[in-house]
């Protein structure tokens, strides 16, 4: 390829960048990066289910300076406000509320309307941190549903190249503000679980652990397999968490950046089939005998674990369904432009039907 001989002249591309100075504000904010649509189903040709997808950036150079207040009044009106945040942030909104009342249910009225004992204390502390963890792996569970969804309906229609839903379009197009929202419940389910000893409510508690065992003539409250149950599901709860951390920092654009497709690929779904995983096996043993344990039922209803864990079970066994030989080398021959001609032809029948 040969190039313009006025490109190779010294500073050409430095004036070039300066003549961007005499574009005007107005059409400066009129420009739109590339958009991702075009992407959206090659991304999920290739089989991507991560969080995230390969972000595309728009580099303005740093000789134009462009900020809120150069902005015309007519174009913030026209830009959207968090877009692609309201679907996942509604719903996290509407599991959190759900949730919250179910443990009310459970935690205060029961008690309250059965024995007569007030446990209001329990809400600003023990009943929130009942209410993240399920809202996070809810959240996380939804990140990779999409992309099972996705390949089932690749495996259904033999081919790559027919449209998604446009809800599930959609979905998939959420996944990293629903991956970014399950880490953010993620932490603050940390953060609670560390200030229990710091509570007045515990320290009191506490107290009356040791009297009884005083009356009892205890010398040793040692319990085994208790001590074992929350050794492992504290520790499956830090690597879980730090793993979704490292999620969120790959995100970052100036990180993904840097990265190739293949590692950012790695990191992203791997990595967080390995989180789920994590989280799920983080509830189930804090359960440990609980399961059958006939006084977690209040009222006929079962605890607050039992239902969290109930997606992600759903996810991981699909994934692990969808991960067989058989099933695996046919979506991979799907995605690379193969197509069943049996399968694509009963489509385009029954389309013109």
């Amino acid at each position: 390829m040969q190039f313009p001989a006025r490109w190779l002249t010294p500073y050409y591309f430095i004036e070039l960048m300066e003549n961007r100075k005499d574009i005007p504000n107005q059409e400066l904010w009129q420009m739109k990066p590339k958009s991702l649509q075009d992407d959206d189903y090659l991304t999920k040709d290739m089989g991507e289910t991560s969080m995230l997808k390969r972000p595309v950036l728009l580099h303005v150079p740093q000789t134009t300076h462009v900020n809120e207040f150069d902005c015309p009044l007519e174009f913030q009106h026209r830009q959207k406000l968090f877009a692609q945040w309201r679907l996942p942030i509604k719903i996290a909104a509407v599991v959190s509320s759900l949730t919250f009342l179910y443990t009310l249910l459970r935690e205060i009225i029961h008690p309250l309307v059965t024995s007569h004992q007030q446990y209001f204390y329990k809400i600003p502390i023990l009943v929130i941190n009942k209410v993240l963890p399920m809202v996070s792996i809810t959240l996380l569970a939804l990140v990779y549903l999409p992309g099972v969804i996705a390949a089932v309906v690749q495996l259904h229609n033999g081919t790559k190249y027919k449209k998604f839903p446009p809800w599930l379009d959609k979905w998939m197009l959420t996944r990293k503000q629903f991956g970014l929202l399950s880490f953010f419940f993620a932490v603050l389910h940390a953060i609670y679980s560390l200030s229990y000893p710091m509570r007045r409510s515990y320290r009191y508690k506490l107290l009356n652990w040791a009297y009884q065992q005083v009356q009892q003539n205890k010398e040793d409250a040692w319990v085994e397999h208790d001590v074992w149950r929350m050794e492992i599901y504290v520790s499956l709860g830090i690597v879980g968490l730090a793993i979704l951390a490292l999620l969120a920092v790959t995100s970052i654009p100036s990180v993904s950046d840097s990265l190739t497709w293949r590692e950012f690929h790695c990191i992203q779904s791997k990595l967080g089939i390995v989180s789920l995983l994590l989280g799920t096996m983080h509830a189930l043993i804090f359960a440990w005998n609980k399961w059958i344990d006939t006084k977690q039922f209040v009222w006929c209803t079962p605890p607050t674990f039992m239902i969290a864990v109930f997606l992600p079970i759903i996810v991981l066994i699909w994934k692990t369904i969808l991960f067989l030989p058989c099933l695996r080398k046919k979506i991979l021959r799907i995605r690379r432009g193969w197509e069943d001609v049996t399968k694509t032809n009963k489509i385009e029948m029954s389309s013109q039907l």
